[in-house]
């Protein structure tokens, strides 16, 4: 089992995950994070941690989301600078937090594959 980061996280980027993350396995991009798979020693420490609840366990997904998810955190957690400091979120990250905000609907168009700042 790993953990993935989800649709949730895209346009919110809360980063209360990483800093407690033993292993530093998240990736920074632009307006989403991304956890490497290989990485990742399926701790959970980062999953309750997350207000927007963006971080699933891979046991939790089946077929595609599975597939695409994790497409989605390996191939951009090879290409993202590693963030192991917590920053503030994106601006307008409640508006677009679904688990806040009933009206925000599939995000993933809206995932931007451009790196972000890391450390």
């Amino acid at each position: 089992m790993t953990y993935l980061v989800t649709d949730n996280c895209i346009k919110c980027k809360y980063t209360d995950c990483v800093s407690v993350c033993p292993v530093d396995c998240f990736y920074e991009g632009e307006n989403f994070l991304a956890i490497n798979p290989d990485e990742c020693i399926d701790c959970g420490v980062c999953e309750p941690e997350c207000p927007a609840d963006a971080i699933k366990p891979d046991s939790d997904l089946e077929g595609t989301e599975l597939e695409y998810w994790t497409k989605v955190n390996t191939e951009n957690s090879v290409k993202w600078p590693v963030i192991t400091m917590q920053r503030e979120p994106l601006p307008n990250a409640d508006e677009n937090n679904r688990k806040l905000n009933a009206d925000v609907m599939d995000k993933r168009d809206e995932l931007v594959e451009k790196p972000g700042l890391g450390d």
